[in-house]
């Protein structure tokens, strides 16, 4: 009985015991914490691996906005300087259409003179037509208005009218012989047609061309 409260009051006594059971306990909780923290870490890592893959989509789609925004306004700024030119080009396009038909009267009261002989007044008055037309012609020449008289040019459907077709020995088929009426260009754009009659093969040119 006396060994046993003597072991007993021993193990009480030994302090070895408890000093082990302390370590055991911190490192248990050292162990708790780093796993704890790595764990935090790795939630951390993913968190801000999440965040950065947003904002690199993000900083692209914010990129490609801008450079179509870029090339939007580059296509504006061509399309209104390109706007603007034509607007210069061709601001006079109507006021030309109007004074075509006066340019006409001119040219056909010109003709009509001429073919009145040597009239004191008609040919006084012719004079002053040819100089209202000439004084016309130079204005346009100014803007670019250029008339369209194709005569013994191949017919072209772009600035010709074509009114009739008339067979023609002297004249290859397609081929303009007479104008009725001039077209005009203001700066190569067409502004009227040219009114002309058209060659086509006579008899003869269709046997040589079948010989």
């Amino acid at each position: 009985m006396s060994d046993e409260k003597e072991n007993s009051v021993a193990a009480e006594n030994d302090p070895s015991e408890p000093a082990e059971s302390l370590e055991q306990a911190e490192e248990t909780i050292a162990e708790e914490s780093c796993q704890h923290g790595a764990n935090r870490e790795s939630v951390l890592t993913e968190k801000l691996e999440s965040e950065l893959e947003v904002a690199l989509e993000e900083a692209r789609g914010n990129w490609e906005k801008l450079l179509r925004s870029q090339a939007e306004l580059e296509n504006l700024r061509r399309r209104s300087k390109r706007e603007l030119e034509d607007a210069h080009k061709f601001a006079v396009e109507n006021f030309t259409r109007e004074l075509l038909p006066v340019l006409d009267s001119l040219e056909l009261g010109i003709q009509a003179a001429s073919q009145e002989g040597t009239n004191h007044d008609v040919v006084k008055l012719r004079e002053g037509n040819e100089l209202i037309l000439q004084q016309l012609r130079s204005a346009f020449g100014k803007f670019n208005i250029e008339a369209v008289d194709p005569v013994g040019e191949t017919f072209n459907p772009e600035f010709h009218q074509a009114m009739t077709m008339e067979a023609c020995d002297e004249a290859e088929p397609n081929t303009v012989i007479k104008v009725f009426q001039k077209g005009y260009l203001l700066n190569q754009r067409l502004i009227r047609a040219a009114m002309v009659v058209v060659a086509k093969a006579t008899d003869s040119q269709k046997t040589n061309k079948q010989a």
